[in-house]
């Protein structure tokens, strides 16, 4: 299987930290390839799109060298990307959906976004301290101690590869407005969400779990990151849902 991860919002690849390699080890038979959303990542330098049918695009765009079908994990933001992805391309195409801690216009907008993270949210916006916003950043979207070398570890990517206050706006603009198609992409996809995300609701994924009776778990205390919280949590809910032993 080839799997492609996107990040979420103003993120990219790097700060997946450890989990792909963990991916990698957990199921050594498959590929993974993290692709940065456009304006971030190696894509720093271009503008991002407002809508999510066109950051799709781009980053249909990224991987066309690899040949489908393909297989997605996303996580947020880019979540939405990859449910925009599976409804628009032939059947087939996307082999397993894994969405986590994502949203969609099926939810009320205060689900999507709880109300106390909105002042947080564009403070961190409009922080120019690099080292404070990523720790804040880090503090609002993990449930867990944070290790001084992962505040630093983020930094660092602030510093080489800064995301534009324009280009996390463009972003913030194309999830408010996602809303997905009608179609049921796939049989069946697997959402994991956290009970205690202080970003998003957990019933954002339960409403898409209603909708197409899609598989539904929930972790009960990690936050918004939760690859970086419980990252062998969600190989375990993986390898289950893959049928392996």
């Amino acid at each position: 299987m080839k799997w492609i991860l996107l990040r979420g919002l103003a993120r990219e690849r790097g700060h997946w930290g450890h989990f792909i390699e963990q991916l990698r080890q957990a199921f050594p038979e498959h590929q993974f390839h993290a692709v940065d959303l456009p304006g971030t990542g190696v894509h720093f330098k271009e503008p991002c799109p407002p809508t999510i049918p066109e950051i799709r695009r781009r980053v249909q765009q990224q991987v066309a060298h690899i040949p489908p079908p393909y297989c997605i994990l996303a996580l947020s933001l880019g979540g939405m990307v990859a449910l925009d992805w599976a409804q628009q391309v032939p059947e087939g195409e996307i082999q397993q959906l894994v969405l986590i801690n994502t949203s969609s216009g099926y939810s009320p907008p205060w689900q999507r976004l709880r109300p106390g993270s909105w002042p947080r949210v564009l403070r961190l916006l409009m922080r120019r301290d690099l080292f404070r916003r990523e720790a804040d950043v880090l503090a609002l979207t993990s449930n867990r101690p944070v290790a001084l070398e992962t505040v630093k570890h983020w930094y660092s990517i602030q510093r080489q590869r800064p995301v534009s206050a324009r280009n996390a706006l463009h972003q913030i603009t194309a999830a408010a407005r996602f809303r997905p198609a009608d179609k049921r992409p796939l049989s069946d996809a697997l959402l994991l969400a956290s009970r205690r995300d202080r970003i998003v609701s957990w019933r954002c994924s339960q409403a898409l779990e209603q909708r197409w009776q899609w598989t539904l778990k929930l972790h009960p205390d990690a936050g918004h990151d939760l690859p970086l919280d419980d990252p062998q949590w969600i190989i375990r809910q993986l390898r289950q849902y893959l049928g392996f032993r």
